[in-house]
């Protein structure tokens, strides 16, 4: 496990997942992101080649140094090394998470996706520094969606992660709204991970400041 957030990291608890709209690009939403107080950025571009994403990377690298803000790919891991990012996001269908260790400077993050305890107890043994677990309930922004966990998932997961000793990070992600965050964090959660609920808002940057009061909040 990397030291990076071997203790929570305060930018932890609100991370953005890119996500590009009809009047949006990619470095916009990131921008707009960065903007509101996010500083945990996963650039997620799964359509994209190889070559728009190290082009878009590391411009978003650059918005992120500036704002002193962790900035995550999402399964590029050779691009992820290239461009100097802090580390990858590794999906059910990607890399395997050993591999990209092998891959990566000894001190970047990896994370993984879960939907269940045995997931997360897979990626454990694995060695991942964080779990993106979800989806809290169905959402567009991801194609061949894993069934949705909800609370009362959130509450099973995190309960069984207590009894087995597992002591990852974990945020909740997939269709999250503000109104969600209390009941989420209450649920044992470390954070949250947002995307189309701050690309398809009026104001971005502006519903991204209301989710990182709500984060932040002591609940």
């Amino acid at each position: 496990m990397s030291e990076n957030i071997s203790v929570i990291d305060a930018r932890f608890c609100l991370q953005f997942i890119s996500d590009a709209t009809n009047t949006m690009s990619h470095l916009d939403a990131i921008a707009a992101a960065l903007q509101g107080g996010c500083r945990w950025i996963q650039l997620r571009m799964k359509e994209e080649t190889d070559e728009e994403v190290r082009d878009v990377a590391r411009q978003a690298l650059d918005l992120c140094r500036k704002y002193n803000a962790v900035f995550i790919i999402d399964d590029r891991t050779d691009i992820a090394k290239e461009v100097g990012a802090d580390g990858v996001h590794l999906g059910k269908n990607d890399m395997p998470l050993k591999e990209a260790r092998r891959i990566l400077p000894e001190n970047a993050i990896i994370g993984g996706t879960a939907n269940t305890i045995n997931d997360i107890r897979q990626l454990w043994i694995d060695g991942a520094d964080y779990i993106g677990c979800g989806p809290f309930r169905f959402t567009t922004t991801k194609k061949n969606l894993a069934p949705v966990i909800g609370l009362d998932g959130y509450r099973k997961i995190y309960s069984a992660m207590n009894a087995e000793g597992i002591s990852l990070p974990v945020v909740g992600i997939g269709g999250i709204t503000k109104d969600d965050v209390a009941d989420i964090m209450q649920t044992g959660m470390n954070g949250i991970a947002v995307s189309g609920t701050v690309t398809k808002a009026k104001n971005p940057a502006d519903e991204m400041r209301k989710l990182n009061i709500l984060v932040r909040k002591p609940i």
